[in-house]
């Protein structure tokens, strides 16, 4: 099967617990309510782009477990190749613990399990599924010399790169110029550089060799930063948001699929942004992520207002 969008992916199933309010240290809330739901910021991203028409494929490590079973059912369902996907027999699945709190906003806690021997021998395997793609996309919940290797093919063979820098950590020199496409949140970005506002972060990673960096910044929407042109922001949309989780994710996967068809940048943001709005009208990650027909409803519907804002899960 070829593919418009390669994802190095992280795979998690997501443990969630409603309580009204953050936690203080040492203290214990009885929840009232819980799910346990697929997630992970790269299977989370591949589905949004898969939802918006895009065939995708995905390079994963997952458990040996039921959880890991529930990915392969998952990305079956939703018609992503998972055939450079391997199961660590024996070795447990990514997890995520998730607090949500009446407000919509969330806490996260990741354990990667067996994705974190996700190698660059496999990403390695699958070098003609990235050669074909049209854009490879990975986030830092996988290892970053899996995400090093998938970029290197990537650019050897012409093909765009997406990193979502989250969770935010040092990234190798190397890998700086091979990014095409940055899109950390706010403070990801502030821990990626170090500088006294947004803007002056964002050109501080461009001149590291980034392509374009893309800042998503809540409630109050998000910003494009490129090398030689004016920032392109976009005011944040007001929405009566039942819960946040993977909104971000739908945000970066929604925006792949754009990229990937070429879709200019301001109608691309515009995609992603009503995409990832409307992913907060429900709960969960998955289970909230809109169809592209439900974008293109809600987009024809808000065609006399303001539409923009990015939503962000981190």
């Amino acid at each position: 099967m070829a593919v418009d969008v390669a994802v190095v992916a992280s795979w998690n199933v997501d443990l969630i617990a409603h309580i009204p309010q953050p936690l203080t240290r040492g203290q214990t809330r009885m929840a009232h309510a819980f799910e346990r739901l697929p997630g992970g910021k790269g299977s989370n991203a591949a589905i949004a782009a898969a939802r918006q028409g895009a065939p995708v494929g995905l390079i994963a490590r997952i458990g040996g477990d039921d959880f890991g079973q529930m990915g392969l059912d998952l990305w079956s369902r939703e018609g992503i190749d998972s055939q450079h996907v391997v199961r660590g027999e024996g070795e447990t699945n990514g997890t995520a613990l998730i607090l949500v709190y009446e407000d919509g906003d969330n806490s996260i806690a990741v354990y990667p399990g067996a994705g974190a021997g996700l190698s660059a021998a496999q990403v390695q395997a699958a070098a003609g599924m990235l050669a074909q793609a049209r854009l490879v996309m990975a986030s830092c919940e996988v290892p970053l010399a899996a995400t090093l290797t998938a970029f290197e093919i990537a650019r050897a063979h012409g093909v765009m790169t997406l990193l979502n820098p989250a969770p935010a950590m040092p990234l190798p020199d190397q890998l700086w110029p091979l990014i095409d496409v940055l899109t950390p949140n706010e403070g990801e970005l502030m821990s990626l550089a170090q500088a006294p506002d947004i803007e002056s972060a964002a050109h501080q990673l461009l001149d590291r060799g980034v392509g374009a960096v893309l800042v998503t910044l809540g409630a109050h929407g998000c910003a494009l930063f490129r090398p030689d042109s004016a920032p392109l922001r976009v005011a944040g949309h007001a929405m009566r948001v039942v819960d946040t989780i993977g909104a971000g994710d739908t945000f970066t996967g929604t925006l792949a699929a754009a990229l990937a068809r070429q879709t200019p940048w301001p109608e691309a943001l515009r995609w992603a942004n009503a995409a990832a709005a409307l992913s907060t009208q429900a709960h969960g990650a998955v289970t909230a992520m809109p169809t592209a027909a439900q974008v293109q409803a809600w987009l024809e519907q808000a065609s006399t207002e303001h539409l923009g804002g990015c939503h962000d899960n981190r």
